[in-house]
């Protein structure tokens, strides 16, 4: 797999998704939890979506249960509480492992391509991977990271090759 289009999720209805869909968008592809701490979160991430999804931009959000039992619902109960709670627009994803022998491929690739403090291992909730219109990793930011203060490279990375 060269490009993150390479892959393929079930959203979080159940539905296959090939990623080849999101060919020449910025994509931010976040690892979610409904109990977080960093749930707050989901408002930034949304903000995000709403400010330049017209541009060719998306969130795509993977709930992970793998810090602390904090997304233990089932994808529906997920779905409902980001819908709910924070007016989530963006797609998620089923429910998926992010680290270990069960990582969802995605994620396999992401911490490949990006490494973060403690090597490639996603060390918690709310870990960002900015990706850009080739499929290709920009950065990547820690959970600490609010989604605002990513702005300014999403809006660099949408300069980049735009479409005419």
């Amino acid at each position: 797999m060269t490009s993150l289009f390479d892959f393929s999720a079930t959203a979080i209805n159940g539905t296959p998704t090939e990623f080849s869909s999101y060919d020449g968008q910025v994509l931010l592809v976040v690892n979610t939890a409904s109990q977080c701490g960093f749930t707050p979160q989901f408002t930034g991430l949304q903000e995000l979506q709403d400010t330049y999804a017209d541009q060719g931009f998306s969130v795509l959000g993977f709930p992970c249960d793998q810090f602390r039992h904090q997304d233990p619902g089932t994808d529906e109960e997920i779905a409902d509480f980001c819908t709910g709670h924070f007016g989530v627009t963006f797609p998620m994803f089923s429910k998926i492992d992010v680290n270990g022998d069960d990582a969802h491929p995605i994620y396999r690739w992401l911490r490949q391509q990006k490494g973060g403090l403690l090597g490639d291992k996603i060390r918690w909730n709310f870990t960002k991977f900015l990706v850009g219109r080739d499929g290709q990793v920009i950065k990547r930011y820690a959970p600490t990271t609010k989604p605002e203060q990513i702005a300014g490279d999403i809006e660099a990375a949408l300069k980049v090759n735009q479409p005419s």
